[in-house]
């Protein structure tokens, strides 16, 4: 009975091992030959401050925290380069509070994202329309607060959380080959 045990548990030990299961954002189908990752500047086609700036430090961070890849804010000299462009952004509110003011905003966020081989020129990952969204509340509790610096202020943070989001789903996408 033992020695069926033993044999029932390595034929599944060996049957498991070969099932293709891996941590999610830990693999990668990227040639060897990539280790350092130029990611410049995003283009931003937007009439939105500086998101091109949060979402590229996003992406580059996401990139650094994959601990697998040297990173570049500059493509010479990189194994591999990331660009790409913030194509639109629409904020439109989709929830009300109490005085009848917006209170819940949803944030679309269109972009261009293209990953290239710069030795082979080929690119190993692009998709013209990656379109990302999220609903983000934003403090409206009084028309005075719906002014001005308190309303910017609150709509930079949204853009930091979604760049975390978008950041996210661009280098996993790169790295696992969806």
């Amino acid at each position: 009975m033992r020695k069926v045990a033993t044999l029932v548990v390595c034929v599944w030990a060996l049957a498991a091992s070969g099932c293709g299961y891996a941590l999610a954002g830990r693999g990668s189908f990227l040639p060897a030959t990539i280790r350092t990752v130029g990611i410049p500047k995003l283009d931003n086609r937007t009439t939105f401050f500086q998101v091109e700036d949060v979402f590229t430090d996003k992406i580059r961070a996401e990139f650094i925290g994959r601990g697998k890849y040297a990173v570049s804010p500059e493509a010479a000299g990189a194994d591999a380069v990331l660009t790409g462009m913030v194509l639109g952004i629409a904020v439109t509110p989709v929830g009300i509070n109490e005085q009848q003011l917006a209170s819940r905003y949803l944030f679309t966020v269109a972009m261009r994202i293209e990953f290239t081989e710069t030795a082979t020129r080929e690119v190993l990952w692009s998709n013209d329309s990656l379109v990302f969204r999220g609903e983000y509340e934003l403090q409206t509790r009084t028309a005075e607060n719906i002014r001005g610096e308190s309303f910017l202020d609150q709509e930079r943070s949204s853009m930091d959380r979604i760049g975390t989001d978008v950041a996210r789903t661009v280098v996993t996408a790169i790295l696992e080959a969806f």
